[in-house]
């Protein structure tokens, strides 16, 4: 196998690697620090469409990690970039909050419920019948689908709650169209991050706790992963997955000397699967 490049740029999810219901894990504060001092780019990533980079700022800030709104990568705004890329100055039927609304506005984006170009599905606490009514006879009536994660359930302090892509699973059902999925695990959302950042995959490295999305996208937009274990992947589970993280570490506490020294990125002291 040829040697990997130095890692020269850092893509990281959020949730599960940096925090946990609301908490920082520990380490993370470090890393993001380190991060900053090197001054290499970097993107903190989540699927999440709710919010906008700049609640995700004042949010995160509030926990003590410090990530300047430009760092932050939202499927909401992968989303945008896509639909900018395929029909400048479009319309959509939107089901979301501030996030995904937001991001569609700054593009130049019509919201409108009259012949749309697009329905945009995101996520939110609200989804009501009427609006996932109108989504469906828009769609039989042609306009194309889109949804921005296909995440099936999202954390709650009661417990899981239904998410995008179980909202997304109804609208198919009932038009017989699937979504195009612009969030991870699709690559797209690396691949916009990485270009937002002037970054390339064959230098960069994804953080992730999930297999099937941090892992997965990571490993298909060419870029080193490293699954931390502060998730919801389990050892046990890595094996049932045909793929494999690059590195597996305890937690992101393990990367943070990886940031100053890049060339040793490829021999992590813990839990390599090389």
């Amino acid at each position: 196998m040829a040697e990997r490049k130095p890692i020269t740029s850092w893509l990281t999810d959020m949730d599960g690697v940096l925090i946990h219901e609301g908490t920082p894990i520990p380490g993370a504060d470090a890393f993001i620090k380190r991060l900053r001092d090197s001054g290499l780019p970097f993107l903190v990533l989540t699927n999440n469409s709710i919010y906008t980079a700049r609640d995700l700022h004042a949010r995160l800030q509030r926990m003590g990690l410090d990530v300047p709104v430009e760092n932050i990568w939202t499927s909401a705004l992968a989303t945008a970039q896509f639909l900018d890329d395929q029909r400048p100055g479009g319309t959509a039927y939107v089901i979301g909050e501030a996030g995904l609304t937001t991001a569609l506005h700054d593009i130049g984006y019509v919201l409108t419920d009259h012949d749309p170009d697009y329905v945009v599905l995101g996520e939110t606490r609200t989804y009501s019948f009427e609006a996932l009514t109108k989504a469906i006879r828009l769609i039989n009536a042609g306009a194309r689908f889109i949804c921005t994660n296909p995440d099936e359930t999202g954390p709650s302090a009661e417990g899981p709650l239904p998410a995008t892509g179980s909202v997304a699973a109804l609208i198919t059902k009932a038009t017989g169209k699937d979504p195009y999925f612009a969030g991870k695990p699709n690559p797209l959302m690396m691949r916009t991050g990485l270009n937002a950042i002037g970054a390339h995959s064959e230098t960069s490295a994804m953080i992730g706790d999930r297999m099937d999305t941090d892992v997965l996208a990571g490993l298909e937009a060419g870029m080193q992963t490293f699954l931390v274990l502060t998730g919801l992947t389990t050892v046990a589970d890595i094996d049932r997955y045909p793929f494999g993280p690059s590195h597996v570490v305890e937690s992101i506490a393990d990367l943070v000397s990886l940031v100053d020294l890049p060339d040793q990125a490829d021999q992590p002291t813990t839990g390599s699967r090389d």
